[in-house]
């Protein structure tokens, strides 16, 4: 088997994907560099160089054949961080290219393509509840800050939304477990990396005063509102699971 190692990246997959059909390799398997086993000393080796090029041949190709929305199945694959996300992904572009004139993605009745159709489903739940459930804080600067900490890489599917919707103000959602995030100057949106990990002890202490006496008056607000007799924790618990609590202010 030969073994093609690239460097993580979504075009650096695909351009893994072209160079298995480009040198023919008929048992091969992709993996990052970060996840490789370097104790397999006996494997065969294909170091990949990321080229846009050849990912976008792929990725052109594909579209005509699934569509934009199959892409976009096959993006929350590679963001799912599931151990077995290239080579799903390889899968589903063999089958697409044994099978030009089918959506592949729908063929469920094979075990790679349903299990594409479960993980792009459980990350599009993620990627919606955190859209929902994000809070954000007034800090000094006037920046508002939101930490998240998602079961899968979702900061790329929710950047659009929140720059749609919060266009005239500055503001910053950042990954705790990825240690990257996305910053909006009230004209674009980017990703920035910080090379520290984020101290939350010391980010309380910038707070706005105004953020201070806001998440005061919220939580009585929610004090005060709730009704003790109609209270249903399963039900609540059912619509706001437990794990989302850490971002809601009225929770603390």
């Amino acid at each position: 088997m030969t073994t093609l190692l690239y460097d993580g990246s979504f075009d650096g997959l695909f351009t893994a994907v072209f160079e298995v059909f480009e040198y023919r390799y008929k048992d091969a398997e992709i993996i990052s560099r970060e996840n490789f086993c370097k104790e397999n000393m006996f494997a065969d080796i294909h170091e990949v160089i990321t080229q846009n090029e050849k990912a976008e041949r792929v990725l052109n190709k594909l579209e005509k054949q699934i569509g934009k929305q199959g892409i976009r199945e096959l993006l929350k694959v590679y963001l799912s961080e599931d151990p077995e996300l290239e080579n799903l992904i390889l899968s589903a572009v063999r089958q697409s290219v044994q099978h030009p004139e089918e959506n592949i993605l729908q063929n469920y009745a094979d075990q790679d393509m349903l299990k594409i159709s479960k993980i792009s489903r459980s990350v599009g739940r993620e990627s919606h509840r955190m859209t929902a459930f994000v809070r954000f804080e007034k800090m000094q600067d006037g920046i508002f800050f939101a930490k998240i900490d998602p079961d899968f890489n979702v900061l790329p599917l929710i950047r659009k939304h929140f720059t749609d919707r919060y266009q005239d103000q500055k503001w910053m959602i950042f990954d705790l477990r990825r240690n990257y995030g996305i910053l909006y100057n009230l004209e674009v949106s980017e990703f920035f990396y910080p090379e520290g990990q984020l101290n939350l002890n010391q980010y309380q202490q910038h707070f706005h005063d105004d953020e201070k006496n806001y998440q005061v008056l919220w939580q009585r607000y929610f004090t005060k509102t709730n009704i003790t007799e109609r209270k249903n924790l399963k039900l609540h618990i059912q619509h706001v699971p437990k794990r989302y609590w850490k971002y809601l202010t009225e929770k603390w």
